[in-house]
């Protein structure tokens, strides 16, 4: 009795050892644990479509009415109702300092000193080439800008020129502390943060898709 016991055993033991020895469980890793750490599952943020038969790849459009993570808007439209608002509502909200003044002076050699000049005269070399210079920073009319309206132009763009929010909201704002400095104005006029309740969201504004 105990060797047929013995050899049942013996049969089953090596029933599971030649199953488990087929070609199959040999080219098998086994079991895989949390196989979401090495098998990533990619999100398709681009999508095929097809224009007079060629396929071009495009972003996917978001969905209706809403708005990315991060993303505040400019609640000024671009007209001359909202330039006009934006100058009475929106205040620097970047206190002066040098560091600051020198961050607004290299964001200006970058994007501004090619029009506008290096003393903001509106003397720079593009600006020989376009229909009409702009106007220096010292006439009076912008001497006398409000800087709402200052940071209302540089997001839309006025006149011949161009947008520039593709300058984050802080930049535009030290952007704007420079311009000061060469309009000679003192630091408290500048660093004016004397803003309403709804100034973070008057402040903030969109990169245009």
């Amino acid at each position: 009795m105990r060797m047929k016991k013995i050899n049942l055993l013996g049969i089953v033991s090596g029933t599971i050892i030649l199953s488990a020895c087929t070609k199959k469980d040999i080219n098998s890793p086994g079991f895989e644990y949390m196989p979401d750490m090495y098998r990533p599952y990619g999100l398709e943020y681009y999508h095929a479509i097809t224009v007079d038969g060629d396929t071009i790849w495009g972003a996917l459009v978001p969905p209706a009415n809403t708005i990315a993570r991060g993303y505040k808007p400019y609640p000024y439209p671009n007209t001359a109702e909202g330039y006009e608002m934006a100058g009475q509502n929106l205040k620097n909200p970047i206190p002066y300092s040098e560091e600051v003044v020198k961050e607004g002076e290299v964001l200006y050699t970058k994007y501004c000193i090619h029009c506008h000049g290096a003393t903001g005269q509106g003397d720079g070399k593009v600006a020989a080439k376009l229909p009409g210079p702009p106007p220096p920073y010292t006439s009076a009319n912008i001497l006398n800008l409000p800087e709402g309206k200052m940071f209302h132009t540089i997001t839309y763009g006025k006149g011949l020129m161009g947008s520039h929010n593709f300058l984050s909201v802080e930049e535009r704002w030290k952007l704007i502390h420079y311009i000061h400095k060469l309009q000679g104005k003192n630091s408290t006029t500048a660093s004016d943060t004397t803003a309403n309740k709804n100034l973070e969201t008057a402040s903030a504004t969109s990169n245009k898709k």
